[in-house]
């Protein structure tokens, strides 16, 4: 295996991702909204450009990446249980399909963003 290196496996992280969110009982109410190919690929273009900034300081990303997430928590709630379900699919995705610095950058990524969304809801 090798290191996440390019968009194209950025591409191939987030979309390995959301087919185990996807097919999560848990987790899929949370995805309702991506019920087309289309919906679905431009979500995960998105997540590409967040995670290539995350990872490559490309600046592709120019989103508030909290927003979405506080609105979907106003009409379902998010659960501790939800995050360490989404953290464990993230962490598997990620091992299954790479290893090295930004690989283990992205895992560490994840649970900061995890976190930071769970102190944010709590505050609302």
């Amino acid at each position: 295996m090798i290191d996440i290196l390019n968009r194209a496996d950025l591409y191939l992280l987030v979309k390995q991702f959301y087919i185990k969110l996807m097919n999560d009982a848990l987790l899929k109410p949370f995805f309702a909204d991506l019920n087309t190919d289309e919906k679905l690929e431009q979500h995960l273009q998105i997540l590409v450009d967040f995670w290539d900034q995350q990872l490559f300081y490309n600046g592709t990303y120019h989103r508030n990446a909290l927003l979405p997430h506080l609105n979907m928590h106003q009409k379902l709630p998010f659960k501790k249980e939800h995050f360490e379900q989404w953290l464990s699919f993230f962490g598997q995705t990620v091992d299954q399909n790479f290893v090295g610095e930004k690989a283990n950058q992205a895992k560490i990524k994840a649970q900061s963003i995890a976190t930071v969304i769970q102190i944010k809801i709590s505050q609302l």
